[in-house]
């Protein structure tokens, strides 16, 4: 079952994500890794500035998370984890399919550039990487983040940003 987050679920969401993480050990910059990954005041922060979070849960067991926050013209996902015991079952993929229902705007999701298991995942799901020119600029709108995260981060866009049709893009 998918369904938004609660308050209470806030130790759950920090342990997901905390245990997910250690794959980025060694892969990402080593000033950017630390443990725990994301300690609870950031968290804290990230819910404050607007990101609601979703999970996966089996048998009233929190087994995945995925965060969504609406920029105005465009939706992000952050955060997006599953348990490593539970990894490669879907449930990112379901997770994932659920969000991108809850809008009609245009999704954007920044992952490090050398995370390639993630940029693998959201490639599959109809994602697809913006230039460099272009991740800069939406790294530095929508994400509050220090440039040495910018610099080794990717942007990936959904259709709907990439669509022809669009005549301006924020």
């Amino acid at each position: 079952m998918i369904r938004e987050c609660k308050t209470s679920d806030k130790s759950l969401i920090f342990e997901i994500i905390n245990d997910a993480a250690t794959v980025y050990k060694g892969v990402i910059p080593t000033d950017r890794y630390h443990e725990p990954y994301m300690p609870m005041d950031e968290l804290e922060k990230e819910i404050a500035d607007g990101i609601s979070f979703f999970c996966y849960e089996e048998n009233s067991i929190l087994i995945g998370v995925m965060g969504f926050q609406d920029k105005g013209e465009v939706s992000l996902i952050r955060h997006a984890y599953v348990r490593t015991q539970h990894q490669n079952a879907g449930i990112g993929q379901q997770l994932l399919n659920f969000l991108k229902e809850k809008t009609e705007k245009p999704i954007l999701i920044g992952t490090w550039a050398d995370a390639n298991w993630a940029i693998r995942f959201y490639r599959k799901n109809g994602f697809a990487p913006v230039n460099k020119k272009e991740k800069n600029k939406l790294l530095k709108k929508y994400w509050n983040i220090p440039l040495k995260q910018i610099e080794t981060s990717i942007v990936l866009a959904d259709s709907k940003w990439r669509g022809e049709n669009l005549k301006e893009r924020p």
